[in-house]
């Protein structure tokens, strides 16, 4: 059985803070609240954890200045959680060691699939089932989707369809056997839905990082080269 992770949850509206304990530990997580910047800065330190969830507007010392000062002894992977959206507080964030920023409100899916992002980022590198092709990383065991370290957001089918595609790079893959492969057998439906998740996956990849990773070849399939 794998040792659970431990969190740090740094928040100091109750209700939110008590959510996100419930629902970390329902996940088999460790879960440490904090809902005072100084208090929470001294438990980073003196205790070894595998992500931090850190609020900004805190009491007695900001999550800014929190990061800043565990940045000087501690490399542990940070998520600033917070109310503020604003460009420059994501680019200050960022710049000072913050490993991934998210706005309230949020998705608590979304938020949990950063943290395993996050948590096993190690585990995610050294995997011999990790498939890499440029900076599209794809990880059948933990099903993870990252394009140059970037958590891709994508559904269960739209991580299947992916995924073997990942596992054919190079081999132009017919939309019948995408079908058959991806939604199985037993699917009665038209191949269009085929075209349809490629759109969608594209929307998700190819737009955002203004790449081409999922080529049409014209009468034969899709292909990741």
């Amino acid at each position: 059985m794998p040792e659970k992770k431990n969190i740090l949850v740094v928040e100091d509206e109750p209700q939110i803070s008590r959510f996100l304990q419930l629902e970390l530990e329902h996940e088999n997580y460790i879960c440490t609240v904090c809902a005072d910047g100084r208090e929470a800065l001294d438990t980073a330190l003196s205790r070894d954890f595998d992500l931090i969830v850190l609020d900004v507007m805190l009491p007695s010392l900001n999550g800014i200045e929190v990061l800043r000062r565990l940045r000087q002894q501690k490399q542990t992977p940070v998520i600033i959680l917070t109310a503020r959206d604003q460009v420059v507080d994501k680019v200050t964030g960022l710049d000072i060691g913050a490993n991934d920023y998210m706005t309230k409100p949020f998705a608590i899916e979304e938020l949990l699939a950063r943290i395993r992002l996050h948590t096993k980022n190690s585990v995610v590198q050294m995997s011999e089932s990790n498939l890499v092709c440029g900076r599209l990383s794809v990880n059948p065991d933990a099903r993870i989707a990252t394009y140059d370290s970037h958590l891709i957001d994508l559904t269960k089918k739209e991580f299947d369809l992916l995924l073997f595609l990942m596992q054919n790079r190079n081999i132009v893959v017919s939309r019948e056997k995408l079908l058959d492969s991806v939604w199985g057998f037993d699917f009665y439906g038209s191949t269009n839905v085929v075209d349809v998740y490629v759109r969608y996956l594209r929307s998700k990849i190819d737009d955002v990082y203004n790449v081409n990773i999922i080529e049409t070849v014209r009468g034969a399939g899709y292909v990741i080269r």
